[in-house]
C-alpha cells in the first residue's frame, strides 16, 4: 500500500501507538495495514523531527534545566571568587576577620552567598554590625589613614619597616607588627625587586687594580670610601646607559649620569660631578668593578691626579661591589620597572626626579636605621 495514501494524522496516531502500545511493531504494522518498514520510517522521521524541532513542553523542561544549570554555574562562580578574595582573611583566622571580610565584599557578592561560603550565620554579621568599634579599631581606623598617605608618598615601594619609621617620625606611637598587619589586610603591599643583569665588559688590557675593601663597605666618615657601577634603562628609543657613584658611608649617590652609549665618557662624566660636589681630600678608596669605562687610562688618571686610591673588584664577583648593585635593584624596582619610557630624554628626567628628590633626601634606609642619606649625614656632623 502506498505510503501517500495516509494522511498526517493516520502517520501520527501510528507512531503514538508504536512508542506507547507495548506491542511489537510487527503485530502493529498488520492491525494497521503499513509495511514494517513503513512504520519504522514513520518513527524515525517523528524522532529526527523531535531534535530539530522539540515539542513545547521538552523546550519548557530544556529551558528550564538550562535556567537551573546557568544558577548554580553562578553560585560556584560567586563562591570561588569569595573564596579566593578571603584568602588573606583566612590566613588571620578568627571570625571577626572573616566578618570583616563580608564587610568589604558585600558590594560585589550577596550576603547571604557570603556567610554560606565562609561558615557564618547572618545574625551573627548583622550583630558584629550593630557593635560600637573598640577603641583599639579606632586607633587603627587612625593609623590607616597614616599608613596609606606614607605608602602613597613612597610611590607604593614602601614595606611596614619603612613605613613604621615614617609613623613614627610623625609622633605615632606604633610598632612594625601593628603597622604589618593593618598594611596586609587593606593590601597596602610593595612591588618585589626583579634580578638585576650585569653589563660588565672585562675582556681588556688595560691593569687591573687590587680589591682595598673586601667587602667591607662600613665607612666613618663622608668621602672614605666610593663606589661606581654603570647600569641599563630601556626605553622606546632604545637603551639609556646610566653610571652612579654612591659614597658609602651614607649611601648617597654623589654623581650620575647618563649616555645613549656604554663609554668610558659616561663612568667620567659621573665621576667628575662627585668630584665637583665634594671635593674629597686625598686617601679616598673609589671602588668599582673591571670594566673597561672604570680600567680605562682617563679614568684612572682622573682618580690618581686627585689622590684617590683605586679598588676593584675580584673576576666576576658582583658581591664586591654590592651596595650600588643594590641601589640598581632599588632604582629599578621603584621606578624603571613600572614605567614604560617613550624617549631617553623623559627617562633621564625621571631619573633625575628620583635621585635627587627622592633616593637621597626622602628614602629611608634599613642600613642606615631608616632615615635618608643626606639626613644621615646631617646627623652624623
Amino acid at each position: 500500500m502506498p505510503q501517500t495514501r495516509f494522511t498526517k494524522e493516520f502517520q501520527d496516531e501510528a507512531v503514538r501507538l508504536a512508542l506507547t502500545s507495548g506491542r511489537s511493531r510487527r503485530a502493529l504494522a498488520a492491525d494497521l495495514g503499513v509495511g514494517l518498514s513503513t512504520l519504522r520510517h514513520w518513527i524515525d522521521r517523528r524522532r529526527e523531527r523531535e531534535i530539530d524541532d522539540p515539542p513545547e513542553e521538552r523546550q519548557e523542561d530544556m529551558a528550564a534545566e538550562l535556567k537551573r544549570l546557568r544558577r548554580e554555574n553562578e553560585i560556584l562562580r560567586q563562591e570561588r571568587e569569595i573564596l579566593k578574595k578571603a584568602n588573606g582573611f583566612f590566613r588571620q583566622g578568627g571570625k571577626s576577620m572573616r566578618f570583616k571580610f563580608i564587610d568589604v565584599a558585600k558590594e560585589s557578592f550577596p550576603v547571604t552567598r557570603l556567610c554560606q561560603v565562609l561558615g557564618v550565620s547572618q545574625s551573627g554579621y548583622f550583630a558584629w554590625r550593630s557593635r560600637p568599634a573598640s577603641c583599639r579599631q579606632r586607633e587603627d581606623l587612625v593609623l590607616l589613614a597614616h599608613i596609606r598617605s606614607a605608602f602613597a608618598r613612597s610611590k607604593e615601594t614602601y614595606g611596614s619597616p619603612r613605613v613604621t619609621r615614617e609613623l613614627q617620625a610623625e609622633g605615632l606611637p606604633v610598632g612594625r607588627r601593628r603597622t604589618a598587619r593593618l598594611m596586609r589586610e587593606n593590601g597596602l603591599k610593595a612591588r618585589h625587586k626583579r634580578r638585576f643583569t650585569r653589563t660588565t665588559d672585562s675582556h681588556h688590557a688595560f691593569p687591573i687594580a687590587p680589591n682595598l675593601l673586601e667587602q667591607d663597605f662600613s665607612a666613618e666618615r663622608p668621602n672614605e670610601k666610593w663606589a661606581a657601577d654603570t647600569s641599563y634603562v630601556w626605553t622606546n628609543e632604545g637603551w639609556l646607559y646610566l653610571a652612579v657613584v654612591l659614597d658609602l658611608f651614607a649611601r648617597r649617590v654623589v654623581g650620575w649620569a647618563v649616555s645613549d652609549s656604554l663609554h668610558k665618557e659616561l663612568a667620567l662624566e659621573a665621576l667628575r660631578k662627585a668630584l665637583a660636589i665634594r671635593r674629597p681630600s686625598e686617601g679616598l678608596i673609589h671602588h668599582a668593578d673591571r670594566g673597561s669605562q672604570y680600567c680605562s687610562i682617563e679614568y684612572q688618571a682622573e682618580l690618581k691626579k686627585h689622590g684617590i686610591r683605586i679598588s676593584m673588584s675580584g673576576k666576576g664577583n658582583c658581591y664586591d661591589n654590592a651596595v650600588v648593585e643594590t641601589f640598581f635593584k632599588t632604582l629599578k624596582s621603584e621606578l624603571v620597572w613600572r614605567t614604560v619610557f617613550q624617549t631617553r630624554a623623559e627617562a633621564k628626567q625621571a631619573i633625575g626626579r628620583y635621585i635627587d628628590g627622592f633616593y637621597n633626601p626622602v628614602r629611608r634606609h634599613s642600613t642606615l636605621d631608616y632615615v635618608s642619606p643626606i639626613q644621615f649625614e646631617r646627623l652624623a656632623r
